[in-house]
């Protein structure tokens, strides 16, 4: 049998897989070694030549598993260019893998153009086929792994938040390289709220059902009826669409309605189409899609709950709704 030790946070949750390993805290740390860290598979290189852990024994490199669509990812991303800026010069090597959700986001200059929308300057590579995702056993967008000087897997973290945490265990660890952090001051970042999850338009990714009784019928175009809005975070449909595994497709009269909570709302949209956008029954704005890439169709100082509804000419693709 193996005990494998896996932390998160401080706290160690044992769990027996396998033959005997125990893994041990270091010498006046609170941070444990949890095995050596997997290497980085090939793929494409964004602000930076390619890069092997090898080379970089002696530096504490956080790798960070995300996508560009994926608003749970960029919620996080003003943390890490954050600690890019303050600890680069200092020892931190952060390492976006980018591993696609969405076929779209297999396009190296999208993730070019993403990576200077949000003004991401540390190294990005590509994982299109998964190859280092699975190598860590990782199942989630964000997820935070962080390396120390020789080459161990020192912290692990799942989603959003902990932030000051992380830095905490980023701080730990270049002491432990024996890097002078005296000078370093905490950036200050703005923490979102939301209260409506995301929620997909594809049948193959939906975590749930459509509001309209016809629901999902994969591959098939369906003309919806209206119905009474009934259900907070859940999409009502009206007029004709197309279900994809990845997108609803509008076809004709197509139109979409949602009670939310949050401040933003935001879509990942594809096609070359006009939408009109409506909140509370009130023309908000039209918006003009003609690439496959996330937009705001919302934004409000105050978090409240809303109803927003999306007016769509053909060929308006909608891959998922995120908030922020």
């Amino acid at each position: 049998m193996r005990l494998e030790v896996i932390v998160f946070g401080l706290i160690a949750v044992f769990v027996l897989v396998g033959t005997f390993t125990l893994q041990v805290p270091v010498t006046n740390s609170s941070l444990m070694v949890m095995g050596q860290a997997a290497e980085i598979s090939e793929g494409r290189w964004i602000n930076s030549e390619p890069l092997e852990l090898a080379e970089l024994r002696g530096k504490v490199v956080l790798i960070d598993f995300w996508t560009y669509s994926c608003i749970n990812c960029i919620r996080t991303l003003p943390h890490l260019t954050g600690w890019h800026e303050k600890y680069a010069g200092k020892g931190l090597v952060i390492i976006g893998v980018h591993t696609p959700e969405f076929e779209f986001e297999k396009d190296y200059n999208n993730v070019v153009d993403a990576a200077k929308q949000f003004g991401i300057e540390y190294p990005i590579v590509q994982d299109n086929d998964f190859k280092t995702w699975r190598a860590y056993g990782n199942n989630y967008w964000p997820r935070k792994y962080l390396i120390d000087k020789d080459g161990s897997i020192r912290y692990d973290h799942i989603g959003e938040g902990a932030y000051q945490e992380t830095e905490q265990a980023i701080i730990e660890l270049l002491k432990e390289t024996g890097v002078n952090l005296e000078d370093a001051e905490k950036p200050n970042v703005d923490r979102p709220q939301s209260g409506t999850p995301e929620l997909y338009l594809g049948y193959s990714f939906a975590r749930a059902p459509l509001g309209n009784e016809e629901g999902f019928s994969p591959g098939n175009v369906v003309d919806y009826k209206s119905v009474n809005i009934t259900q907070p975070n859940i999409v009502y449909l009206s007029g004709k669409w197309k279900n994809g595994p990845e997108s609803s497709t509008a076809v004709e009269n197509s139109r979409l309605f949602l009670v939310y909570s949050a401040r933003k709302v935001n879509i990942v949209a594809g096609g070359t189409a006009s939408i009109q956008i409506f909140v509370d029954g009130k023309f908000e704005k039209t918006l003009q899609i003609n690439e496959q890439k996330l937009y705001n169709i919302v934004s409000r100082p105050d978090f409240d709950s809303h109803l927003v509804e999306i007016a769509a000419e053909p060929g308006f693709e909608l891959y998922t709704f995120t908030f922020g």
